[in-house]
């Protein structure tokens, strides 16, 4: 995963729902552009139904990539990046989806309060995996645990 024997270049990907609840979670390297990991990202889901929305960040602009996950019946929701050359896809009530994003990056910083998932220890990444895979669990049961 990356150059370096510890995971320098790591990315962790993930999917959740409205309410910010884990719907999938995948390690890949970070060298490949995140529109070509978003595949594997919904290979490795939790559930077996796929979201019907998708929503993401300027790096997720790409029509390639919107009429690949309109074939499996999901709508990709991303701002256009301001270096655009082709015509604009999105109008501006799609994107008032965007402000929930937030839940997102919610779940990553509950994530990252865990120290071994901040920085990649392990030499396996089978390893990694698990430990990101358990502190998902322990965010998931938080709420049931007081």
């Amino acid at each position: 995963m990356g150059k370096t024997k510890r995971g320098k270049g790591t990315k962790i990907m993930a999917v959740t729902d409205a309410g910010g609840t884990i719907l999938s979670v995948s390690i890949q390297s970070a060298s490949p552009h995140e529109v070509k990991l978003v595949e594997n990202v919904l290979e490795e889901r939790f559930i077996e139904d796929l979201p019907t929305r998708l929503i993401g960040d300027r790096a997720y602009d790409s029509d390639p990539l919107d009429e690949e996950l309109k074939q499996q019946g999901i709508e990709m929701i991303a701002p256009h990046r301001k270096n655009r050359k082709k015509k604009k896809t999105q109008d501006e009530r799609k994107l008032r989806r965007f402000k929930r994003r937030w839940k997102v990056e919610r779940f990553f910083a509950w994530l990252f309060n865990y120290r071994k998932c901040v920085v990649r220890y392990e030499y396996k990444e089978e390893n990694f995996k698990a430990f990101i895979l358990l502190a998902c669990m322990l965010i998931l049961l938080k709420p049931f645990m007081r």
